[in-house]
């Protein structure tokens, strides 16, 4: 396995249906809207295995105070071989001028965040206004 990584936000939406499906997120059931907000996004990060896309951290950023990591995912089947803190590595690096950065994570991968930097606010919690699947 040879993971290259890549700054491109030229996806196309079977590619980025199928990540997104194979972790079970409700956002690869709308592939046309994701390319849409994978090319608004102010920072994108991929891996890829050959030409297959294994994983993508995307970002939203005003590039000055905050960036927002809205995405971060890999393959089930690449999990664990250090590819999502690969992708973290180079958000950290890109925005490094930004002195926030901030996530919104599942409790069972906080640990993996953590690991990676990110401190859990315990004063602030996430908020939601959405119609898909939280």
């Amino acid at each position: 396995m040879s993971i290259s990584f890549s700054d491109t936000k030229e996806l196309c939406e079977q590619e980025l249906q199928d990540l997104f499906l194979s972790v079970d997120w409700d956002s690869g059931n709308y592939p046309e809207k994701l390319v849409k907000a994978i090319q608004g996004a102010h920072g994108v990060f991929t891996a890829w295995d050959g030409d297959k896309l294994v994983g993508l951290i995307n970002v939203l950023s005003d590039g000055h105070m905050a960036a927002y990591v809205h995405y971060l995912l890999v393959r089930p089947e690449y999990q664990g071989k250090g590819i999502g803190k690969l992708l973290i590595e180079q958000m950290a690096e890109a925005y490094q001028d930004v002195p926030t950065k901030l996530l919104i994570s599942y409790n069972t991968k906080a640990g993996f965040y953590e690991r990676q930097g990110f401190v859990a606010a315990t004063d602030k919690s996430p908020m939601f206004m959405t119609s898909m699947r939280l």
